[in-house]
């Protein structure tokens, strides 16, 4: 299935554009003064005049897993356990296309599973069993957050159904366990400064999934705090971190393009202050504070979904998953200090809190970017090129020193380089073509590909 073609390319939410609601919304009243006791209402107006509120810059889920009650045909086992074999001798993934879709299928299982394929960024990746009629849930899968970014959950389970009848995989709808669902909201908010102590946390006994200031973790750096966590992976977690900083350390450059994508969406709605118009968010170094963006993000876990929610179906999922993060704003709150009261619980939401709640009120099935992947995986292929171009360039010059070269012969160092590596394909033409096809299966997902005749 060719994912980019199966839904339209369109704003994530119509009927609320990036940074608030909509025009048939101007009537909301700001969050500030509202909101007490973790009430949660609708943000403010996008077309606001107050330049320090906090513009939404993406909304959706993040990650998504489940497992799946069946087991792959014999045929199929067959063939991947022959593609394994191929694998583990050469050490390597290898390049796989069952029924017309392609997987890189690592020369490895793990965690109980005989075979794990990996479908690239816009695909899933598949973890399968060895048959068994003992274990009849043979099949996990996960997708990543460029898929869920750019495609949304719907497409989503769109490709879980593509997949699974391709492959001759057949089960019943309630088949189907959602193990995990992460949910984000990205916003911009230069002004915004975390502080751990404006966390309220309301723990309720006799439940397993309450949540108290003993479940909190903070990190930071250079007397910042970036990023602060409550509760357990397993269960229920809020965190909030710096997103951009976290974007460049794992450099995934694909958000740039997409919180771009969202704010020039904005602006030509007539949306925000104009001094947006010229704003373009990057990693550049020199625009630290006015390009912070973060994270409000909530993670459901396998025991928070099945034993507090009686969430495991896709139908249960929908049905049941935003009063899941409904409760889960209500459950842990970011809060205004209001020292003429000395109860916690009644200080009000901060107004970034407000406005990540209400964003999670629309149609889950439905969000996505909206942003054109194809742009994004040409700056992917691009920063590997780049990466693997100040490899050799550094490689080389320190051969260069090593045989005594000043920086004027450089150049003939280069070129005895060149001639040295064309000797070598020469001399093996089998091996470096066996070298290339790795490295292009390797790629096999950001290469260019030849324009068709």
């Amino acid at each position: 299935m060719n994912i980019e073609n199966s839904q339209p390319i369109r704003p994530q939410n119509p009927s609320r554009p990036a940074g608030g609601a909509s025009a048939a919304n101007d009537n909301h009243s700001p969050a500030s003064g509202s909101g007490k006791r973790g009430v949660i209402v609708a943000p403010p107006s996008g077309n606001t005049d107050n330049p320090d509120l906090p513009i939404v810059l993406h909304v959706g889920f993040d990650t998504l897993a489940l497992a799946i009650k069946a087991n792959i045909p014999d045929d199929l086992f067959e063939q991947l356990d022959a593609e394994q074999k191929t694998a583990s001798d050469e050490r390597r993934e290898v390049v796989v296309v069952l029924e017309g879709i392609t997987f890189l299928l690592s020369p490895h299982g793990g965690a109980g599973y005989r075979f794990i394929l990996k479908g690239g960024q816009d695909g899933a990746t598949w973890f399968f069993k060895k048959p068994n009629a003992k274990d009849k849930w043979g099949i996990r899968l996960s997708f990543g957050s460029f898929f869920m970014a750019m495609h949304g959950l719907g497409a989503a389970k769109a490709h879980v159904d593509h997949v699974t009848a391709k492959l001759g995989i057949r089960f019943g709808l309630d088949d189907v366990s959602i193990s995990r669902a992460d949910f984000c909201v990205d916003v911009l908010a230069p002004d915004f400064v975390l502080n751990p102590d404006r966390f309220v946390m309301h723990s309720k006994t006799g439940r397993r999934d309450h949540i108290t200031t003993d479940d909190m973790a903070v990190h930071g750096k250079s007397g910042r705090v970036t990023s602060v966590t409550i509760g357990r992976p397993r269960n229920r977690q809020v965190i909030v971190y710096d997103k951009r900083a976290e974007v460049i350390a794992h450099n995934k450059s694909y958000w740039w393009l997409i919180w771009n994508h969202t704010l020039r969406t904005y602006v030509e709605r007539g949306n925000g202050p104009v001094a947006l118009c010229n704003v373009t968010l990057s990693p550049d170094p020199a625009h630290v504070r006015a390009n912070r963006v973060w994270r409000v993000e909530f993670r459901a876990g396998k025991d928070l979904l099945k034993d507090r929610w009686g969430i495991r179906t896709w139908e249960q999922f929908f049905d049941r998953f935003g009063d899941l993060c409904r409760e889960a704003g209500e459950v842990v709150r970011y809060v205004v200090p209001d020292m003429s009261d000395p109860n916690r619980a009644r200080w009000p939401n901060h107004a970034m809190w407000d406005i990540v709640c209400a964003e999670m009120n629309d149609d889950l099935v439905e969000m996505r970017s909206g942003a054109d992947p194809n742009p994004m995986k040409e700056v992917h292929r691009e920063e590997h090129i780049a990466m693997l171009f100040r490899n050799l360039l550094g490689s080389s010059i320190t051969l260069g020193a090593l045989h005594g070269s000043d920086t004027d012969g450089l150049v003939e160092v280069f070129d005895d380089l060149a001639a040295n590596m064309n000797a070598e394909v020469k001399a093996d033409p089998e091996r470096a073509a066996k070298q290339l096809q790795d490295a292009k299966d390797r790629y096999v997902f950001i290469k260019k590909r030849k324009p068709s005749m």
